[in-house]
């Protein structure tokens, strides 16, 4: 996000770039991706947050719950992870992700045996519209599950660092005691600002530590309890698929108004209409019931000197890989950035769901994952 009224400089190319006030660029506003850890945090005995800082002196500027794109090189082939920054806006200087181990994960653990202050990444970003900054209330209710507490906790370290006398009330499901992930700086919170509760609900103990609080699988009940006031709160969840397609039932059976509801979750098979508004069911009534109607395009990627045809109401990607190329690209659905080039020529039915800045869009970048021909086109790629 460019910084308004910002001072501007140049970069390696001699392009103008938004500078932060203090005088350093920010990060993603620069033709430098690359990040640099400086810190590797143990939150619990499988989850680690990663400090980074800008390969070049610059400052992080992004909206709390949005996140970065990791672009990765493991065991010789490029990958491609999505994880919320769980620092805030409020703390510049440096950005963080919290990542739980996951049995057979590849990222996941790779980043927990390998990551060490001074190895360097590539990463892309922020992107997203899971963020308190889209929806101001007065009233949130913050919902997660295991690691997926990590945007809604950048969310709630921005409120405290701000000084917000926004209502919060943070109920975090966990497996035992020893599972809470930020514990100790979520009752440090709890107990100096009045107007945050954090209530943890854990199915079981841990094995030097009884339970004694909310005990189980999160239940509507159990919403009624810590939060009476249910229908006046702005809801944001975060957790495992099913953990989230269970908020989702019980909340709309208790009447919420779903309006008011906000999830994210980077199982990229499981997104909701409701947070990604493009991938509503109407987004093709327009397209031609004949197929015989349909208009085809040229579309060349230049550095693969392959051409190929593809149909209006095709996105370019499905198109490549019909041809048999194979683009880079992740979550398929506008969201991650990883399949973003530049259309050197022609232009675009973009439908996109934050994977892309409006500054990128003004210098002729695309995700093709989510952008239809509606001319011929010329692609770098």
């Amino acid at each position: 996000m460019t910084v308004l009224n910002a001072p501007v400089g140049l970069d390696a190319t001699g392009q103008l770039v938004p500078r932060h006030p203090a005088g350093l660029a920010v990060w993603g506003d620069t033709d430098s991706s690359t990040l640099v850890c400086r810190q590797v945090q143990e939150i619990t005995n499988d989850v680690r947050t990663f400090l980074f800082e800008p390969e070049r002196p610059g400052l992080f500027h992004h909206e709390p719950g949005q996140f970065v794109t990791l672009q990765l090189q493991i065991d010789g082939r490029p990958v491609s992870r999505c994880y919320t920054i769980s620092t805030p806006p409020t703390r510049p200087h440096l950005l963080g992700i919290t990542v739980k181990r996951q049995p057979g994960g590849l990222v996941s653990n790779w980043l927990h045996d390998t990551m060490t202050p001074g190895t360097r990444i590539s990463a892309d970003g922020p992107f997203g519209v899971f963020t308190t900054a889209r929806h101001p209330s007065a009233k949130y209710l913050f919902l997660s599950g295991g690691s997926g507490i990590t945007p809604v906790m950048a969310m709630t370290r921005s409120l405290y660092d701000l000084g917000s006398d926004a209502d919060v009330v943070f109920v975090h499901s966990a497996r035992t005691p020893s599972d809470i992930i930020f514990r100790r700086e979520l009752e440090t919170i709890a107990s100096t600002v009045p107007t945050v509760r954090v209530v943890p609900v854990c199915e079981r103990d841990a094995p030097r530590e009884p339970w004694s609080g909310l005990r189980g699988f999160l239940s509507i009940d159990m919403l009624r309890l810590v939060a009476p006031d249910l229908a006046e709160r702005v809801v944001f969840c975060c957790g495992p698929a099913p953990y989230m397609a269970a908020v989702r039932r019980m909340l709309d059976g208790a009447g919420f108004d779903m309006r008011n509801y906000h999830e994210e979750s980077f199982s990229f098979e499981d997104l909701t209409m409701k947070e990604f508004p493009a991938f509503d069911a109407a987004a093709d009534v327009d397209a031609p019931s004949d197929a015989s109607a349909v208009r085809t395009y040229s579309v060349e990627f230049t550095r693969s000197g392959r051409v190929f045809e593809c149909a209006e109401n095709e996105n370019l990607l499905d198109a490549a890989y019909a041809a048999g190329l194979s683009p880079a690209s992740s979550c398929g659905q506008g969201m991650c950035g990883t399949c973003k080039t530049t259309m050197i020529s022609g232009s675009v039915d973009m439908q996109h769901n934050g994977g892309i800045r409006p500054r990128e869009i003004a210098r002729n970048k695309v995700l093709i994952c989510c952008s239809k021909p509606t001319s011929d086109l010329t692609i770098d790629a």
